[in-house]
């Protein structure tokens, strides 16, 4: 039996929950139509915009925290946000609605809240002192209390549950914690409001100050320089800091205060690692953390796709990619963002994650994938990943693995011109195609006798045909280019050469079902392949499922190993947990130790040892790629 205010009313609404917001809105409506035109007046309105506000600070410290190429240097726990934590934290925004709902039954049970003054100094001062002698002394009380081991376990155990603290985890808790919290909240004002200095600025800010200062405890970043409480020792017993916190969440017993650590040295109960630890990690802020093992430089594809990063909403980011109607309102931004990462031209980090304790991270290229294929930009995007290049060799990092338009043949052939530019770098450049053709040769059933191949001339159809030809597989290469198809018919053994066939029309694969698509193909040409086609494909962006008789599989792709850790956003469409083959390929190599570059033409005697070396370390080929065409295209 679940026990009583363990779990919240709406719990089985998802987000319906936000309906219940309905009667407010309703009211402001209502009150607007009957001449109310005044908004200091209407009381449903100021708790609306006080909702949104609580929402946007915890939603702006999460972004803060998330923003690792800001923050790495100042995190307390190291470990990442994984999945498992973030579908936990899901609802933290709960006690929103619990505070909007009690907030609006206070509005009909107080009349005079209905018509408060803008401002009155003396309900500032009359809230402070409540909130010292009162709030803070019954939070502490309480929440000892609450660390005994039935109240523990039934009510406090969810909010301990995360292992590294984040802003949302100081909404994510049970009902009856955030009925008490809202109580003590609830003091100071009533207070006031009875000796009658309430005011509309009281409100606003208290409440909004009660979330912020919530929330900098639970941020995991040290944001506070200990300068300040050295020159101000006082100050140590008036306002606690992250690091004071987050050792509650570590070492339990200790550090129960609200925001005032002064109770738990009146009560002895404060970690006497507390402002030590804090010295340290203010102190380190400014110096070089771990350095990852391995880097994979990915690069932003569009505006949609630009805010699909933890920083921006990290239950969004945790999901694979999609277009949400809700993003629109941000394009502004993300376009001003944009012109402000061109004016920088900095790589930064956007995530990380650990594999078998060794650090990999995620920097992002500021360019969009436009800017690739505009031949003007070609200097300035090469210098941007030689900077990033250059940068990892410096910090140590071992392996560097560039995503698919960083690697371009067109570009930087495939990433040989940095290793001819500097041939005496310490970090290994891999482009990580290897590992992209063994993925999509082996999707490829055993029993095939022929394939159709477009972009047959790339670095991964060339490598692809010359292994189908080994294996007796005849290739239709489509290529109007007979000098770049000899070179690669050149290359097969002898007695394989002859499975190598060119065609310059897609009218010639109409009997073939197993087409490979490494060039944008449109509906039109896809029309040519017969019911019952598999398309596979390495083309960026992936190709329109036009046809609802055909099976369309993915871009190559791989599952991570089960013991990777901190990982919680998605890589663009992947799901959880998967990466596009040219990541999985840095991986390995980083893994194996590989010393050499993998980079410019593929070497195809690697393929299948690459592909046993990513199954030795647990990497898995992604399942159920196989999808049908668009459901919405009749």
């Amino acid at each position: 039996m679940v026990p009583p205010l363990s779990t919240w009313p709406w719990h089985n609404l998802g987000t319906f929950k936000y309906l219940l917001y309905g009667p407010l809105v309703a009211q402001v409506l209502y009150s607007r139509m009957n001449g109310v035109t005044m908004l200091r007046d209407n009381w449903c309105f100021h708790v609306l915009i006080l909702c949104a506000l609580k929402g946007l600070i915890h939603q702006l410290w999460g972004t803060y925290y998330n923003m690792l190429f800001l923050t790495r240097n100042r995190r307390i726990l190291q470990q990442g946000v994984d999945f498992k934590q973030i579908d936990k934290e899901w609802d933290w925004d709960n006690f929103i609605i619990l505070q909007a709902l009690i907030a609006s039954m206070a509005g009909y049970s107080f009349p005079i809240l209905t018509n408060l003054p803008l401002s009155d100094w003396r309900g500032f001062l009359c809230t402070i002192l409540l909130h010292m002698a009162v709030s803070e002394p019954l939070y502490y009380l309480v929440h000892r209390y609450l660390h005994k081991d039935h109240l523990f376990t039934h009510y406090h155990s969810l909010h301990h549950s995360s292992a590294v603290p984040q802003s949302f985890t100081a909404g994510n808790a049970t009902l009856l914690e955030h009925l008490i919290l809202a109580m003590i909240m609830g003091i100071p004002l009533i207070g006031s409001t009875m000796f009658g200095f309430a005011s509309i600025s009281l409100i606003y800010g208290y409440v909004l100050m009660f979330d912020f200062l919530r929330c900098l405890g639970h941020c995991n970043v040290e944001v506070v320089p200990h300068q300040i409480y050295e020159a101000f020792p006082l100050l140590k017993y008036l306002l606690y800091t992250p690091t004071y916190h987050s050792l509650h969440h570590t070492e339990t017993g200790t550090n129960f205060c609200l925001f005032m650590p002064l109770y738990d040295v009146l009560g002895n109960t404060q970690n006497s690692q507390s402002w030590d630890l804090h010295q340290k990690i203010s102190s380190n802020a400014g110096k070089n953390g771990r350095v990852p093992d391995f880097v994979f430089l990915a690069h932003v594809v569009d505006l949609s796709s630009a805010m699909h990063v933890p920083f921006v909403f990290r239950s969004y980011g945790s999901m694979p990619f999609t277009f949400r109607f809700f993003l629109l309102p941000l394009w502004p931004l993300t376009f001003a963002s944009m012109l402000a990462m061109w004016a920088w031209s900095k790589t930064f980090l956007i995530s990380f994650y650990y594999i078998r304790g060794r650090l990999h991270q995620t920097w992002a290229v500021p360019r969009f994938g436009f800017q690739y294929f505009l031949p003007f930009a070609t200097e300035g995007i090469n210098r941007h990943i030689e900077d990033a290049i250059l940068r990892a060799d410096r910090l140590g990092v071992k392996v560097i693995s560039l995503a698919a338009l960083n690697k371009n043949e067109a570009l930087n052939g495939g990433g040989t011109l940095f290793v001819s530019k500097h041939p005496d770098l310490k970090v290994r450049v891999v482009h990580g195609n290897t590992l992209t053709a063994a993925v999509i040769l082996n999707e490829i059933s055993p029993n095939v006798q022929e394939v159709f191949l477009t972009g047959a001339t790339s670095k991964l159809g060339r490598a692809i045909a010359l292994y189908l030809c080994r294996r007796k597989v005849r290739v239709l290469m489509l290529t109007l280019s007979t000098e770049r198809f000899q070179k690669i018919q050149e290359e097969a053994p002898v007695d394989c050469q002859k499975y190598l066939v060119q065609v310059t029309k897609y009218q010639a694969a109409q009997n073939c079902k197993t087409w490979i698509i490494g060039k944008w193909t449109t509906p039109r040409e896809q029309g040519w392949a017969p019911p019952g086609t598999h398309f596979h494909q390495f083309v960026v962006p992936p190709i329109f499922p036009f046809r609802r008789d055909c099976t369309y599989v993915d871009l190559a792709a791989m599952s991570l190993p089960d013991d990777v850790e901190g990982l919680g956003n998605c890589e663009y469409t992947m799901e959880r947990g998967v990466v596009h083959a040219c990541h999985a390929g840095g991986v390995v190599h980083s893994l194996e130790g590989w010393t050499h570059h993998e980079v410019g033409a593929i070497d195809v005697d690697r393929i299948d040892l690459v592909w046993e070396a990513a199954l030795k370390h647990g990497l898995k080929a992604k399942t159920g790629h196989d999808q049908k065409s668009n459901p919405k295209i009749s």
